[in-house]
């Protein structure tokens, strides 16, 4: 098991829809290197893409913050099809390193998904799971916490993002040349 870099704002696969799994066969060792990167970068989230893995699949461990039920999960193929409420909450991203923004969210979903072996489940989520897992189906299609808030909000990071991205191209043209 392996850490992997976290690819950050202005990459394009943060950007784009992801696959779908289909072949849940060999997904152990991409999984047991997701929760290694979550737990290396302080995370309680961590979606596929990023790490640049173009597929539909995320890891949550709320177990340091909410240690009732059930807090560690892999979720693949996730589509939220009910959400009820609403709840503020000031959220933070590892592809988003140091800038936190005010995000409201339904506090309540229903979720259809599969599990690490294709297994098919529908159950309702609240409270911080909810939101953790929002965040992260928020990024298997494309969407960043930045695309959640007021344009007045986004203009007050305005820098951060711009340095974000700069850094994250450099980053990326340096992965060409080797």
């Amino acid at each position: 098991m392996t850490a992997k870099s976290v690819v950050h704002y202005g990459n394009p696969i943060l950007k784009k829809k992801c696959k779908p799994v289909t072949d849940f066969s060999n997904l152990d060792p991409l999984i047991d290197d997701m929760f290694d990167t979550m737990y290396e970068e302080n995370g309680i989230g961590l979606a596929a893409n990023q790490i640049d893995v173009d597929l539909q699949l995320f890891v949550v461990d709320i177990s340091d913050i909410d240690e009732e039920g059930e807090s560690i999960h892999v979720f693949a193929n996730a589509e939220i099809i009910e959400a009820e409420g609403e709840s503020w909450m000031n959220e933070g991203c590892l592809s988003v390193p140091d800038v936190r923004l005010d995000v409201k969210r339904p506090n309540k979903i229903m979720l259809k998904y599969q599990d690490r072996h294709g297994n098919k489940f529908t159950n309702e989520f609240d409270a911080l799971l909810a939101r953790v897992i929002q965040h992260e189906v928020d990024h298997l299609n494309g969407n960043l916490i930045i695309n959640r808030v007021s344009k007045a909000e986004k203009i007050s990071v305005n820098k951060e993002l711009r340095t974000i991205k700069e850094n994250s191209l450099k980053t990326m043209k340096s992965k060409e040349i080797h």
